[in-house]
């Protein structure tokens, strides 16, 4: 594991592996491998007032109220679809933030992602990494505010797209890319160094009701540990997900290998690429591509992950979730 401190914002839609995700992520940061700045909330996996709100509480049940929560830009979705409440639940987080403690966030008051983005990345330039886990609305949106600033950020790793498998908000488009073409267009034209994890890879990722049972064991009534086990049997009861993983009773933690690639970075492999969005296709909007025929990496805007351990990355996964549930003390 890396032993350098990163500070990080995570642009996230809770979302079952969203909410996994950020677990993980809060662990790491108990144990001082990072400083979460920020969390910017998106509409995506639900509308933008649930996933404003799924963050909030996971935060507050870890023990991190004091972390600011930004509210989500609107931004489009593909004509047609919906979202993604058949698997994560009504509220994103198999129907489960009722039964956490309330936070004082509110979602009126809070302010919007874009702002928050802008003026954090002014302030502690080239020092800020960005978690994008979401739909690229906000960062978009901050984008188009203030041009040039995501270059401002030290690092962009965004988990989206998906090249040499299909879909699965369409028959080619990743939901994360597909959900608002226009915002991940914009975002993947404004770098040469974007770290992409795609489907291809997070399909490997499969977590199963043993793995979480084993988890919550370390210190099995507290809040935490019972949520993991809650959430973990709703994702894994709901037919996409048995579709997603094969049969296998499990569902995918796409979002979890964000976190690999900074703490666990020997667990992936990657190809450097020059990546495209279709915005316009009858049939393929949201298809994320690059070029398979030449080795030649002229024009490059990012690192594509071709190859993930998966088996390690769930290990690490665990073994820091337990962490977590040991050192919170709700």
């Amino acid at each position: 594991m890396t032993t350098s401190k990163l500070k990080i914002i995570l642009d996230t839609d809770p979302g079952g592996d969203d909410a996994f995700a950020l677990l993980w992520l809060l662990s790491l940061v108990k144990q001082r491998y990072a400083e979460l700045v920020a969390v910017t909330t998106v509409d995506g996996n639900v509308n933008a007032k649930y996933t404003f709100v799924g963050a909030s509480k996971l935060l507050k049940l870890a023990g991190f109220a004091h972390v600011e929560v930004a509210k989500g830009i609107i931004g489009g979705s593909v004509k047609g679809s919906e979202d993604a409440g058949l698997l994560h639940g009504i509220d994103g987080m198999g129907n489960l933030t009722h039964t956490l403690l309330e936070c004082t966030n509110s979602y009126c008051t809070a302010r919007e992602a874009d702002e928050v983005l802008i003026e954090k990345l002014n302030a502690s330039p080239e020092e800020i990494t960005i978690i994008a886990i979401a739909p690229l609305t906000n960062l978009a949106a901050a984008e188009k505010k203030s041009p040039g600033i995501l270059k401002k950020a030290k690092e962009i790793i965004i988990m989206g797209g998906a090249f040499l498998t299909a879909g699965n908000l369409t028959p080619e488009g990743e939901f994360n890319i597909a959900y608002d073409v226009e915002a991940a267009n914009i975002v993947f034209q404004s770098r040469e160094d974007l770290v992409v994890l795609p489907l291809d890879i997070t399909r490997k990722l499969i977590f199963t009701n043993p793995i979480a049972q084993n988890i919550a064991k370390v210190k099995g009534k507290s809040a935490i540990a019972q949520f993991i086990v809650s959430l973990a049997e709703f994702m894994c009861q709901t037919s996409q997900a048995f579709r997603e993983t094969n049969g296998l009773e499990g569902f995918l933690v796409h979002d979890a290998v964000t976190l690999a690639y900074l703490f666990y970075p020997e667990t992936l492999l990657f190809r450097r690429a020059l990546v495209r969005i279709e915005t316009k296709g009858e049939w393929t909007t949201g298809k994320t591509v690059f070029d398979h025929r030449h080795k030649t990496k002229v024009g490059a805007n990012a690192w594509v992950a071709m190859e993930v351990d998966a088996v390690n990355v769930l290990a690490a996964m665990s073994e820091d979730l337990k962490i977590l549930i040991r050192e919170t003390t709700v």
